[in-house]
């Protein structure tokens, strides 16, 4: 099918008037004369059009910045050193400037930066640091609208696809996703409730068994304000404390770059063996990004069961219920952490046939189901 059929059968399945009054109404919170940037492909015009209606109809100010299919490889193809090493300073200002972000996911080809020198993705993303903090100091989502490339990445049809997607979405819930939003968050609730007094988390699985320290650190109830679909809690461990080792099973791409079967060593808190069955390259630039990069900046805990299986995509994966994740670098501010990278990078360990995860020895979770 063409790309013009592609979008008319998604869109024909995930409502892109519903989808984005859910964006611009829960997840932003859009207020009068906010300016809101809006970034994607042109495969996602559809949401794009109907996420410019929404913004406006809540008296914002909608700001579209569409890429081209292509664009970024050719980018990190003709760009010169010093542009990787730097950048537009227009687009700090921007980022210091605007009052929230949407950032849709839509690649024509999600391996479209296969075979790139990883290193160039590397000193780009150190470089663009600044812009980074300056955008998650703001109110941001990220969200996805389906593609075939995404589609064929997750081992289904465009339609299969899709419909997942609305799922995930909870846009297919007949009380409306909002109140199904808000009963997620609800339980969430109870679970934080449950791990916040513990100083300790213990990760166990095969190949794994790995010991965070999370005394007196917040923990924060991903509801969909931030990432949409959402389903997870996370904290920021104590940066010192990692100790043990992990697999990550549930493979990972990165800006389009293959990588799978991750396992990691660390001793007081630091990266000190790394390895991965694919993409072991990538892997060990990304832990050279900067100091912070061989640190862990995120825990989270995967509670959304809607979603039941990989598909090649972090902001979905990593909500799967019954898996843990772990992001090397950036921490979030308001769990309290301390880590500082340009790194934030979400790797994917499942539980759900044989680990468990207890606090403070006792257990929460085990074989992916939640003991509350």
């Amino acid at each position: 099918m063409s790309h013009e059929e592609d979008t008319a059968t998604v869109a024909g399945i995930v409502d892109p008037a519903a989808f984005a009054d859910l964006i611009a109404g829960y997840c932003l919170e859009v207020e009068p004369h906010q300016q809101v940037t809006v970034r994607s492909t042109t495969l996602a015009a559809p949401l794009l059009l109907e996420l410019q209606r929404a913004i406006l109809q809540r008296e914002g100010w909608p700001l579209l910045r569409v890429e081209l299919p292509g664009q970024t490889r050719g980018y990190y193809e003709h760009a010169a050193d010093w542009q990787l090493d730097d950048f537009p300073q227009l687009t700090l200002t921007e980022a210091k400037k605007l009052d929230a972000t949407v950032a849709i996911q839509a690649p024509d080809d999600v391996h479209a930066l296969q075979g790139l020198d990883p290193q160039k993705l590397m000193r780009a993303r150190r470089a663009r640091g600044p812009v980074s903090e300056a955008t998650m100091k703001k109110r941001w989502c990220t969200s996805l609208w389906p593609t075939a490339s995404l589609a064929a990445g997750a081992g289904m049809s465009l339609t299969e696809f899709a419909t997942f997607v609305r799922g995930a979405l909870f846009l297919d819930r007949p009380a409306g996703p909002v109140a199904a939003w808000n009963e997620l968050g609800h339980f969430q609730d109870q679970l934080i409730r449950r791990v916040a007094p513990a100083s300790e988390i213990r990760i166990e699985a095969p190949g794994t068994d790995l010991r965070l320290k999370v005394k007196g650190r917040g923990w924060v109830n991903s509801d969909g304000k931030r990432n949409m679909p959402s389903g997870e809690v996370f904290t920021g461990p104590h940066e010192r404390s990692a100790t043990g080792h992990i697999r990550f099973d549930v493979p990972s791409s990165p800006a389009g770059v293959e990588v799978s079967g991750v396992e990691l060593e660390f001793r007081d808190g630091e990266v000190v063996k790394a390895r991965a069955d694919v993409g072991d390259a990538y892997l060990q630039q990304a832990l050279a990004t900067d100091d912070g990069a061989r640190r862990l900046g995120e825990l989270g805990i995967g509670t959304n069961f809607g979603i039941n299986r990989p598909v090649g995509v972090i902001l979905f994966d990593e909500k799967i219920g019954g898996t843990v994740h772990c992001a090397l670098g950036r921490s979030y501010d308001e769990t309290g952490g301390k880590n500082r990278s340009a790194l934030h990078w979400d790797l994917i360990c499942d539980l759900r046939g044989g680990g468990r995860l207890t606090a403070d020895g006792e257990v929460f979770q085990e074989n992916g189901k939640f003991v509350l």
